[in-house]
């Protein structure tokens, strides 16, 4: 009986562990994912489209969903972007609201937010979605809905 008490202390013991390390391991990726869309409006802030363009998966895999429809691979969403802000006045100053980063499976995160650009040439505003993986040890936007 004694032997069954410290089995289902161990095992008590190891589940509250292992949610300890989850916790802990979802608030990292969080953190790291909020990181790189920190640095993302550091770059645009620069008008550096291709520093704000290294937060996403430089793959022909990734896909962009906006008022133009579907693009893409990076290559094409870095010109898309290139087209619709070719200055600092159309560029102007970004602003990320998140109001929300959850983990879908995995290493698999969805962050929704708002973008917020204040420009020269009239200010935009919209929501976005956008899906994070841990590609190579880095966390990458594969998917970003924004409208």
């Amino acid at each position: 009986m004694k032997l069954l008490y410290i089995f289902f202390a161990l095992l008590l013991f190891n589940c509250g562990t292992q949610n300890q390390t989850d916790t802990q391991s979802i608030e990292n990726a969080k953190s790291a994912i909020q990181k790189v869309m920190s640095d993302q409006e550091t770059a645009w802030n620069n008008h550096d489209l291709e520093g704000f363009m290294q937060g996403y998966w430089k793959s022909d895999s990734l896909k962009f969903y906006g008022s133009n429809g579907l693009t893409k691979g990076w290559q094409n969403t870095l010109d898309n972007y290139k087209r619709g802000y070719p200055t600092k006045a159309e560029s102007g100053t970004l602003n990320f609201i998140i109001n929300d980063v959850s983990k879908i499976e995995g290493n698999n995160y969805w962050v929704m937010g708002e973008y917020h650009l204040k420009r020269e040439v009239g200010d935009a505003n919209g929501v976005f979605i956008i899906i994070f993986k841990k590609i190579n040890d880095e966390w990458k936007i594969v998917a970003d809905m924004s409208c």
